[in-house]
């Protein structure tokens, strides 16, 4: 198995929407799996408002650590972290993407639906309580950012687009637009899977990303 440093970055619900990341690429590599600031009662700096500022704080991380060719592998919200993080990174110190349904653009024509209240009633208290963490990171662009299909066409890295066919929060027309931004970006659709490839078929998706890995 490569040994390619890993990041996986989580989406809405927590640590957990990437918890099959580090059960299988961590026993033969490294792994970071930071916990965004905020979600599991982790504190939040008052000044903490959007993705970007978790975007700047993990690229300093991956500074501070001196790492190299990091794949970001990303999950729903956590997606939008990792573009932001790949258009800023001047140190060149991402050397790859997996997006695995996520959010972060806003596509005219192609909304995002966010779980709503009555929807999140019925979910664990943790996750309900993360929920709404990542709703206070959305208030400047519930819908996503208009700029960052731009940006992101300067992102010149593999890319590997996993997204679950039935999702109710990004369609797949969504992902297919969002895809089409990045100048290496090869887009896999999943059949019979919602929004939440890594929980809900994991095996199919861990594949997808070892393969990556590996090509």
């Amino acid at each position: 198995m490569t040994t390619t440093t890993l990041m996986a970055l989580h989406g809405g619900p927590g640590p957990r929407s990437v918890r099959p990341i580090v059960d299988r690429f961590g026993p033969a590599g490294r792994v970071l799996a930071p916990v965004h600031a905020g979600w599991d009662g982790t504190a939040r700096p008052d000044w903490y408002e959007g993705p970007d500022d978790l975007a700047i704080e993990y690229l300093d991380l991956l500074e501070d650590e001196d790492l190299e060719d990091v794949v970001l592998v990303a999950s729903s919200f956590g997606g939008w972290i990792a573009a932001e993080m790949a258009v800023r990174d001047r140190g060149r110190r991402v050397g790859g993407l997996v997006l695995i349904n996520v959010i972060g653009p806003e596509i005219p024509g192609l909304p995002v639906s966010m779980p709503s209240f009555d929807d999140r009633a019925q979910l664990p208290p943790a996750i309900r309580d993360n929920l709404g963490v990542l709703a206070g990171y959305l208030t400047s662009h519930p819908q996503g950012d208009p700029r960052l299909p731009r940006r992101v066409a300067r992102v010149d890295l593999p890319t590997l687009f996993i997204w679950g066919e039935d999702d109710r929060v990004a369609p797949l027309a969504y992902g297919r637009a969002y895809a089409e931004c990045f100048p290496q970006a090869e887009f896999v659709p999943l059949p019979g899977v919602g929004h939440a490839p890594l929980m809900e078929s994991p095996e199919r998706t861990l594949g997808l990303v070892a393969d990556f890995l590996r090509s």
